[in-house]
């Protein structure tokens, strides 16, 4: 009845994942009634559970992401405050056992729960306000790859509790996945989670892909676009080109440990290098799918907080292009060592260090952006300014480990990872912060308090020196990653500097949300009256913090590159706010239970394939079924609203322009 699932799964002699789990039990439980008592249920599944409106799903996106970062964190805590007491005589405090599951879950949460949903997250909120689009392509579809996503990383948090996550990384190798020897269920919760997450991606990449492709407004050319959506869509061309490589590799794995075939096994004409040539021709192209998002969002912040248009805009719009093809040209430089020879070394080598030269152009092309330009230290500016110079280090650490004979001798190495989370934290998670920080007051109408963004971003950016610099010493040294244990006490002093810099990060994290909980109370004070905080070029600056939920009361006209720019300063230099334009009805999409009806049985798929309860499964596909079967036969798809209402919110919104254009008058004349 219950396939292989048994009180044994619960991990009753383990303390401390039964303590986490009642932790977030409690703190759920806390959560719900809190709903309950403030009477919000009927409008959170009215406004936000079953909304397809794309700057919903974009804030959900982020929630997520932001949950999943913090408990990521926790685990980056763990792994270093036991490695730092695990030397010499000192066992640590976590098990071998333990500390295998802790470090694979860390990478697969940060990876495809943290940072990406992140900026899928951003990505769905911005870009159709930027391109002057309504919404996105497919809004139900939108809301249905946001809940599948949600519905894989639930199932690798069950894992916490029920059984065991995969001990093979975050990329789990064959043949160590293979089911002899990952005979428990470790390696099933990893499939299925990435499995079930990874359609949602890929549903997610084409949406956006259309939406930028076809719902540009009137007059924006490609080559008008914001800089952003143009990395938004170098991303999502790279999600429809890359994730298919991984569903089919995770696939054949799967068709190994279920129905006993031999992809990748030792045996039987199973070749275990297809698996690691198979995931990372996804897996470099991932790194890019993560980074491009982030050069985007630091393209608009330079521009802004520089008062000047992007420089050299072709060249970045080539450069990104560049990348997008190039990123699939280099995955083998994740194996060197695996003995493909040195012809085989030397032409991904070669690869590897050509496709810097996108990311050098970029470089440049910022530093002139600022260059002359009226700078403003914001928040976002600091986080943008910080990455220029983290992830320039991060680069040229990844053009030495480019060289073949460099890699041999540092690839197992804490050097390694230390480049890794150069590039990724100080690129991606440096951008996800820059971006929430940016466009948080056109999401809810109030900017965040600037004195505590500053204290988060300076703790952060200690922290990040503190932890990672000393893992180029280390590796250097000779330390190898995923030790459990450490024998050479030497290194002592270096592993509670980076301890002591996890700290840190710890305490920037809890200034974070600490800023977001002095920036609520203070909103009054913190409105965005205007719509236009930061003086921006871009189209979302034109509308109401937060806009409309139809967007645009009638599709801007673009005439000109910084579309918004020159509107404003045509503004600003006559002292006349254009005419109210002639309002017409809006259809839009109607809200839908698809996606988190979906979600729920792909969850109870996972979990029932992981512990073989196929009766369960077969009953969930049925569920999902019905539940797309069931939207597709509904009489009406879409809403009207009215004219007059578009025109009373639209009014509403102009108002403060006018007053702040008529306040500008007035000192003018004066």
């Amino acid at each position: 009845m219950l396939g292989r699932l048994d009180w044994s799964a619960i991990p009753l002699h383990e303390p401390l994942p039964l303590t986490a789990a009642a932790l977030v039990a409690t703190a759920g439980a806390v959560a719900l009634w809190w709903v309950i008592k403030q009477r919000l249920l009927s409008y959170l599944w009215r406004e936000w559970i079953t909304s397809v409106d794309h700057k919903r799903i974009g804030v959900l996106y982020c929630l997520l992401a932001v949950l999943m970062l913090i408990r990521g964190l926790v685990d980056a805590v763990m792994m270093r405050t036991h490695q730092a007491v695990a030397v010499g005589a000192s066992q640590g405090y976590l098990p071998p056992d333990h500390y295998d599951q802790i470090f694979s879950a860390h990478g697969t949460l940060m990876i495809f729960f943290g940072a990406m949903p992140f900026l899928v997250g951003l990505m769905n909120f911005v870009v159709p306000l930027q391109i002057g689009a309504r919404d996105v392509a497919f809004p139900t579809l939108n809301a249905v790859s946001f809940w599948v996503t949600a519905s894989g990383a639930l199932l690798v948090n069950i894992s916490l509790i029920v059984g065991e996550f995969a001990r093979t990384g975050w990329l789990p190798y064959a043949p160590l996945s293979e089911t002899r020897y990952s005979p428990g269920v470790g390696v099933d919760y990893y499939l299925w989670a990435i499995q079930i997450a990874g359609v949602g991606t890929l549903l997610s990449g084409v949406n956006l892909v259309t939406t930028i492709v076809k719902l540009r407004a009137p007059g924006m050319t490609m080559m008008r676009m914001p800089m952003f959506c143009w990395t938004a869509l170098g991303a999502n061309l790279l999600i429809v080109a890359a994730f298919p490589i991984l569903t089919a590799t995770v696939t054949m794995l799967t068709f190994d440990r279920y129905l006993d075939f031999h992809f990748f096994t030792n045996e039987a004409g199973g070749n275990p290098m297809m698996f690691v040539n198979m995931i990372w021709a996804w897996g470099h192209p991932e790194v890019y799918i993560l980074i491009l998002p982030a050069f985007g969002i630091f393209s608009e912040i330079f521009s802004t907080f520089s008062g000047k248009p992007l420089f050299g805009y072709r060249s970045m719009v080539a450069a990104t292009l560049f990348i997008v093809v190039v990123s699939f040209t280099v995955w083998l430089h994740h194996f060197f060592t695996m003995g493909a020879g040195a012809d085989v070394n030397a032409a991904f080598g070669i690869a590897t260090s050509v496709i810097a030269v996108g990311t050098g152009v970029k470089i440049f092309n910022w530093i002139f952006t600022m260059w002359g330009g009226t700078i403003r230290f914001e928040t976002p500016m600091l986080w943008s300014l910080a990455f220029l110079g983290v992830f320039t280090i991060g680069g040229m650490t990844g053009v030495l480990l480019a060289v073949p004979p460099a890699d041999f001798v540092l690839h197992n190495s804490m050097f390694l990872v230390a480049h890794f989370h150069n590039v990724i934290v100080g690129g991606v998670i440096f951008g996800a912060i820059a971006g929430y920080s940016y466009w948080f007051p056109k999401a809810f109408g109030f900017r965040l308090h600037e004195g505590w963004g500053k204290i988060a971003f300076w703790l952060h950016l200690t922290g990040f020196a503190a932890v990672f610099a000393p893992m180029y010493w280390l590796g250097l040294e000779g330390m190898t990653r995923r030790l459990q244990h450490i024998h050479d006490t030497e290194w002592t002093p270096l592993l509670w500097t980076m301890v002591a810099g996890v700290m840190a990060s710890v305490s920037g994290t809890a200034a974070l949300v600490g800023q977001l909980i002095v920036s609520i109370r203070a909103r009054d004070r913190l409105r965005d009256e205007t719509g236009d905080p930061w003086h921006g070029r871009t189209l979302e600056w034109s509308l109401p913090s937060p806009p409309a939920f139809f967007n645009y009361a009638v599709l801007p006209q673009v005439e000109h590159d910084e579309a918004y720019w020159c509107l404003k300063s045509k503004v600003l230099e006559s002292k006349e706010f254009p005419e109210e334009p002639n309002y017409r009805p809006i259809e839009l999409p109607r809200r839908s239970a698809t996606g988190v009806i979906v979600a729920f049985f792909s969850t109870l798929i996972g979990f029932a394939a992981i512990w073989h309860i196929w009766w369960l499964v077969i009953a969930a596909l049925v569920g999902v079924v019905l539940a797309f079967v069931a939207y597709a036969w509904r009489d009406i798809h879409e809403e009207e609203v009215p004219a007059e209402e578009v025109a009373r919110l639209d009014r509403e919104a102009r108002r403060p322009r006018e007053q702040a254009l008529a306040r500008l008058k007035r000192e003018a004349n004066a």
